[in-house]
């Protein structure tokens, strides 16, 4: 087993998918969540090269965020696109960092990465209600490389 599986089970896997469907019920705005084993570079630089690589800037209204996790690397980075970025406050990423990296200490990843979805998708909400002809416009699985 390699340190991407060991870091979440599969029920916890699902716990992190139904917090992005939760989420995502009541905005526009997309979240994902990508693991990997580790990265040599800045955790900003290697989320930016996932998120294009996940199609995540090609939404409508450019508000996909990202939640990247190197395990091995300790390692990780919350990227939102440039619509979700011109609306939210300065310091809100830095808070859902905080969020993220109080549990990771604690070894509580599940729990980090829900609270941090759930928050993330409130402030989706507000920029970004759901509107009756809203899809789905990226996976919520877990992807992993």
């Amino acid at each position: 087993m390699s340190k991407v599986e060991d870091f979440l089970t599969a029920e916890q896997e699902q716990a992190i998918v139904s917090a992005i469907k939760t989420a995502e019920k009541n905005t526009s705005g997309e979240i994902r969540v990508h693991i990997e084993k580790s990265t040599e570079k800045p955790p900003m630089d290697r989320a930016l090269e996932v998120f294009y690589f996940l199609k995540m800037d090609l939404t409508d209204l450019k508000n996909g965020v990202l939640i990247y996790v190197a395990v091995e690397s300790k390692k990780f980075a919350i990227l939102g696109d440039e619509g979700i970025n011109k609306l939210v406050p300065e310091n809100f990423w830095d808070n859902e960092k905080n969020i993220l990296l109080a549990h990771f200490k604690n070894k509580e990843y599940t729990l980090g990465l829900e609270k941090t979805i759930l928050e993330v998708g409130n402030k989706l909400k507000q920029f970004f209600p759901y509107q009756s002809d809203d899809t789905n416009e990226l996976s919520d699985e877990i992807s992993k490389g």
